[in-house]
């Protein structure tokens, strides 16, 4: 992308810090931020002058504390303004944030609270304080505790303070403390399948490098807004809106919440959304669910939009010649695709997908009705962007080009393995996992298989860890075979198993209204508690896997399926916060399931 006169150029800048008082002084009346006043009932705008006087206010509250640089707070809110501005005023004074997830467990939080040795920790408000509250106790680094609304202290031997009281009504300007550009930003502690979490250690240089080049590689500049509703505690979320936003001089509006997000689009027409699959694949489950009850007509209509916006876009990357059925686009985008477009907003330039595959053919849906999705690709560990299509060149079924800069290569076993300043300084307090990780050489090992095709654009084949090996020594990647099941209404989650087993089979979680729509077509009590167990439901369920998987080898079919009540959630323990499947666990939790079903094989 061409450098616009509004993006401040990242070796300038120094520091995350350094960025937004550069921002401020350069574009100080421009709109840096929208939030919604639930008492007055409107969205609030927030100048970058503003912001900068804001994130001020919070830096005079940490001086009071006697926090020194290189120490650790920690912020545990939703995406909100103070959010940004706590970051910013602690990064400011050399300090080290560490985002923590709202919903994860207690447990996790206080381990991270200890393994960090964190200070200070910024919370929303009553209901956070009495769960942790009992923690706080045995957290001897932990001094001080500020909370956004009023709580009820308690004993805990941590002082308590509610921020509108803490922060001074005025400070001093925005301090932005020259540092080296090796200097610990952040410690993200990344949400494992397995064992307790890893912090990994991000430095102001890999994350401002990161942003550089990936701004070259989409275009983001000062008449852009985000709509910002993945947690700030994930770091595409944070680099690639929050931070972003600021190097290029971007408005971000937070979300009100997720069960809001679908007014919050109509309302605030965002121009880019950063999201992850999981909200497209819930506009297209409504989507099928809508057009199975409209007419032949109707249904029709929207086939032929899909095939010929996706006819449009290929004949716009260069990969089809023209057909005369471009000519009749107009007409199909008034009758179908705005409809679409409008749910999201009616102005968006792109969205930019990652966190997890998305399905290529939820991609072409939305690409087919105008809506450009980017697939991008990274880690925690990279700062996080490794890899990304381009408006120009892109490959749904791809995560993308390497962005400029980062140097990839693939191992024996297929591993993508990277190497950039993007790449972490490494886990804290943990130099074995950091070893395995980073070589002598510096290559990071990202643990994801790959194939690259000619033009250099990258395929994630499927998770080294996540490799299935039958009994019979055939080996299945399971993340493509769940994508393409999910796909189906009915089912709401799934896992393929199958470790040292002579087939596959998969557990799910079926979507209530859909499932009561099936037993009442087949006469069958919808409350009835064994109804996961009817032969008529299984086999409903197994039909529409087979149907799902048509398209995969003989090998990658399912012969079983065991159905499971409950969700898997954060709270039971079942998904990290990142909404990835604890396997392990749920194989566990599971296992006299399986065995009924392996029984005799």
């Amino acid at each position: 992308m061409t450098q616009t006169t509004s993006q401040i150029p990242v070796d300038e800048a120094g520091t995350l810090a350094g960025a937004l008082r550069l921002r401020a002084e350069r574009t100080p009346d421009l709109t840096a931020y929208r939030e919604f006043d639930r008492q007055a009932g409107a969205w609030r705008a927030m100048s970058w002058r503003e912001a900068a006087e804001r994130a001020a206010r919070w830096q005079a509250g940490l001086r009071r504390m006697g926090l020194q640089p290189g120490e650790r707070v920690a912020v545990m809110l939703r995406n909100c303004v103070d959010w940004a501005m706590f970051d910013q005023a602690a990064l400011g004074l050399g300090l080290v944030t560490v985002p923590i997830y709202t919903n994860d467990r207690t447990d996790n939080i206080a381990y991270i609270l200890r393994d960090a040795g964190v200070r200070l920790l910024l919370i929303e408000g009553e209901e956070q304080w009495r769960e942790l509250a009992p923690a706080a106790r045995e957290l001897d680094s932990l001094s001080a505790v500020v909370t956004l609304n009023p709580v009820t202290a308690g004993d805990s031997g941590v002082i308590v303070h509610h921020a509108p009281e803490w922060l001074p009504a005025d400070a001093p300007p925005f301090e932005a403390t020259p540092l080296e550009a090796s200097a610990l930003a952040t410690i993200v502690y990344t949400s494992g399948t397995t064992g307790r979490p890893k912090g990994v250690m991000l430095t102001h240089r890999n994350i401002l490098w990161n942003i550089g080049v990936a701004l070259k590689a989409l275009p983001v500049t000062a008449e852009d807004e985000f709509l910002s509703f993945l947690p700030l505690s994930h770091t595409f979320e944070r680099t690639t809106g929050y931070y972003v936003s600021v190097v290029a001089g971007s408005t971000m509006a937070f979300a009100r919440s997720i069960e809001e997000l679908a007014e919050d689009l109509v309302s605030i027409r965002p121009t880019i959304l950063v999201s992850v699959p999981r909200i497209f694949e819930r506009v297209h489950g409504r989507i099928r669910d809508k057009l199975e009850k409209d007419s032949a007509l109707a249904r029709w209509l929207f086939q032929v939009a899909v095939a010929t916006g996706w006819k449009r876009f290929e004949h716009q990357q260069g990969r089809a010649g023209w057909s005369p059925s471009l000519l009749l686009w107009p007409l199909w985008e008034r009758l179908v695709a705005r409809k679409v477009q409008a749910r999201l907003g009616g102005r968006l330039h792109y969205a930019a997908s990652g966190g997890a595959a998305l399905s290529p053919e939820i991609a072409r849906m939305f690409i087919g009705l105008g809506i450009n999705i980017v697939q991008g690709y990274g880690l925690t560990e990279t700062s996080p962007v490794i890899s990304g299509n381009r408006l120009d060149d892109n490959i749904p079924a791809s995560v993308g080009l390497p962005l400029e800069g980062i140097e990839t290569k693939v191992s024996e076993n297929h591993e993508l393995i990277v190497r950039s300043p993007a790449v972490m300084a490494g886990y804290w307090n943990n130099e074995t996992a950091t070893r395995e990780a980073i070589d002598d050489e510096g290559w990071f090992h990202t643990g994801d298989q790959v194939r690259i095709d000619e033009g250099g654009h990258i395929y994630i084949t499927g998770r080294l860890k996540d490799i299935i090996v039958l009994a019979n020594g055939e080996k299945v990647p399971p993340a493509d075979m769940e994508l393409a099941i999910a796909m189906d209404p009915l089912i709401e989650q799934v896992m393929v198993v199958g470790e040292g087993r002579p087939f596959l089979a998969a557990l799910a979680v079926l979507n209530p209204e859909a499932l009561a729509t099936v037993a009442g077509e087949k006469g069958l009590d919808a409350g009835s508690p064994s109804l996961l167990n009817s032969p008529a439901v299984i086999d409903e369920v197994l039909g529409r896997i087979r149907k799902g998987l048509s398209a995969f080898p003989g090998y990658a079919q399912i012969h079983a399926v065991g159905l499971v009540a409950e969700p898997w959630t954060i709270d039971n323990g079942m998904m990290t916060p990142t909404m990835k499947l604890k396997r392990n666990l749920l194989l566990e939790a599971h296992r006299e399931m399986l065995e009924k079903i392996y029984a005799g094989h």
